[in-house]
């Protein structure tokens, strides 16, 4: 748990792409995060999926593999399927975390759990650096309120962390399993059950994060009202012990959703898919009002031509220049947020590019 960076970033760890950057170089993203499918089976209270809407073409087997492929030939490091659909909706689910990881590619999930099926959980568990568990509240009740599902869904998705624990501890596996919360004022009532009750799911880590917003504020996200939860917060993260960490994004949920950074240099480190099969930079631009930004589609192109085109270093080199401000022109603390203080002070000589010492972080493809 020491090891495992959970408000932060990794990239000083990947000196080779940083130096090939710096010098102008086309690199491959190190981490690509993104969705199988755009579907969901909860309707939760601060869905930011709802505020992506584009044109969703069909996610296929064949199209999934050839992206998997795609990604590891051009030297991806790591897939997450965490995006703006709940990834087990799809068919081909087990199927794309299994390619991932036979083409050498590190895997990892966030999902709501519910449809997570208990009987493939042993086959599934090996192949993942981290499953996480998105989970705001520990109240059946209140979990059906935020969730946008019945109360029932709450038990099922227990027993099913239950479950991954188990196989966990019974067959040695390094898979990391925790709980996030995406944590919104109101919720402040849920943050200490929530913290005792992956205490006593016997998860690794329970974590406690912002609510993104957009640009407009569609969301309503009141970043100013975060300062009441700072006792309760830290009442949560005293619950921690050697083997098992509460943690708090201090550094995005007490920023005021407020970036010291003008320019976005982050996705050609990190970069987005929708469960559309849209690339574009980030989850921030994946809305039809933003096909500016827009790259092209793995449905319709292999993701390795998309990443050769003229088109997907021109969308790179846009939102990098100074006809891009991050500040005004997307959403709010984004996944790329803390990557992109960290370059930003990098091309401002605000920070040296200096080899790292100490022991590399957990999970350390996951920028």
């Amino acid at each position: 748990m020491e090891n495992l960076i959970l408000d932060g970033q990794k990239l000083i760890w990947h000196q080779e792409r940083l130096k090939a950057w710096l010098k102008g170089e086309r690199i491959a993203p190190i981490t690509i995060d993104c969705s199988l499918t755009r579907r969901c089976t909860y309707r939760c209270v601060y869905c930011y999926g709802m505020l992506q809407v584009n044109d969703e073409k069909k996610m296929t087997k064949d199209v999934i593999f050839r992206f998997l492929d795609d990604a590891a030939e051009i030297g991806v490091k790591a897939v997450s399927f965490v995006s703006d659909g709940e990834s087990t909706c799809s068919p081909y689910f087990y199927d794309a975390v299994l390619r991932g990881k036979a083409n050498g590619l590190d895997m990892a999930v966030g999902t709501n759990g519910y449809l997570l099926k208990d009987e493939r959980l042993e086959e599934l568990l090996p192949a993942l650096t981290y499953l996480r568990f998105i989970i705001s509240a520990a109240d059946p009740k209140r979990y059906a309120q935020i969730h946008g599902c019945d109360e029932k869904c709450f038990e099922k998705v227990c027993r099913t962390i239950r479950e991954c624990v188990r196989i966990k501890k019974a067959t040695g596996l390094n898979v990391t399993i925790g709980l996030q919360m995406v944590l919104l004022p109101d919720f402040a009532d849920q943050v200490k059950p929530l913290a005792m009750l992956g205490k006593k799911l016997g998860v690794d880590y329970t974590i406690f994060k912002h609510c993104s917003d957009d640009e407009k504020g569609s969301l309503g996200v009141d970043y100013s009202k975060y300062k009441k939860c700072v006792d309760v917060l830290k009442d949560a993260e005293k619950l921690s012990t050697e083997d098992y960490k509460v943690a708090v994004k201090w550094s995005k949920i007490l920023s005021e959703g407020k970036r010291g950074y003008c320019s976005c240099y982050g996705p050609p480190f990190i970069m987005q898919f929708s469960g559309s099969g849209l690339v574009a930079p980030c989850g921030m631009l994946f809305n039809e009002k933003y096909s500016k930004y827009h790259i092209g589609n793995i449905a319709e192109k292999s993701f390795k031509e998309i990443w050769k085109s003229e088109r997907y270093w021109e969308v790179l080199r846009l939102i990098s220049s100074d006809k891009f401000d991050a500040r005004t022109m997307c959403g709010t603390l984004c996944l790329q947020h803390k990557v992109n203080e960290f370059l930003w002070g990098l091309k401002n000589g605000k920070i040296s590019l200096e080899e790292p010492k100490g022991e590399p972080p957990a999970h350390i493809n996951f920028i």
